[in-house]
């Protein structure tokens, strides 16, 4: 019991630690171009995640590993588990993602989504939906990937839920790629459905507390080639639903 809560206690405070710095390391280097430009700057937002990402990878014991190169796609459609998605894909290479609105006013953690350029969604409300939208044309135009997670909703993992084709909408207007991309995780004790997976009616401090607790983490990030959008965005995501399960690792 005791090595365990040593273990928590000492990576609680290099989170903390990562916490300051990387916001530190936001407003000396990111937030000075935006200003000079007169506008966000994604791709800059999308380097310093990536950057800090492989940083806090390192606190949590996280090894993540990646199949594949990531295509040349302006959109990423992958499978969803919960937040440490986020820090997985964006160590793997600079990204934006589109996520649940609430997240922006998560402690800490809204703060972080918020300098790497997140857009956030109320799925709801339908015209929200159509705002963000909106919002991928910059993201795009400074070559930047967004990621969806077209579930709508994390799962514990065991299965990939069905695509919801709504968030497509913009790439199949702009005639934008798509690529699919697979998550999976591993975990040194518990279960990935229990302990690395953050959906149902979970909290997130006891989750996170519980994460830092393990002694090693695995995530596997494995790439789908690019393709077209098409015209017909129901039928593209079942078929990138698809392909996200062929890339998943053997169960």
């Amino acid at each position: 019991m005791w090595p365990r809560w040593f273990r928590i206690a000492g990576r609680f405070v290099q989170f903390l630690w990562f916490c300051v710095s990387t916001l530190w390391d936001f407003w000396w280097t990111v937030r000075p171009r935006e200003k000079a430009a007169g506008q966000r700057d994604y791709r800059a937002r999308a380097e310093w995640s990536n950057r800090h990402a492989r940083r806090l990878a390192k606190v949590l014991r996280l090894k993540v590993e990646s199949m594949g190169t990531p295509p040349a796609a302006q959109i990423y459609c992958a499978n969803h588990l919960g937040y440490l998605d986020i820090v997985t894909l964006v160590a793997v290479s600079p990204m934006v993602f589109v996520s649940k609105a609430e997240v922006r006013n998560w402690p800490v953690v809204g703060w972080l989504t918020q300098c790497a350029g997140t857009l956030y969604l109320q799925r709801e409300r339908k015209g929200e939906l159509l705002e963000v939208t909106r919002q991928f044309d910059p993201v795009i135009a400074d070559g930047v990937p967004v990621v969806i997670f077209l579930e709508g909703t994390s799962s514990g993992g065991d299965e990939v839920l069905p695509f919801r084709p709504s968030l497509l909408a913009p790439a199949v207007a702009a005639r934008w790629k798509v690529a699919p991309v697979a998550l999976d995780y591993s975990v040194s004790e518990g279960t990935v459905a229990a302990d690395v997976a953050y959906w149902g009616d979970m909290t997130f401090g006891p989750h996170f507390v519980n994460l830092l607790g393990k002694r090693a983490l695995g995530g596997r990030v494995a790439f789908g080639g690019a393709r077209p959008a098409g015209d017909d965005r129901k039928r593209l995501a079942a078929e990138l639903r698809e392909a996200v399960i062929g890339l998943r690792a053997p169960r």
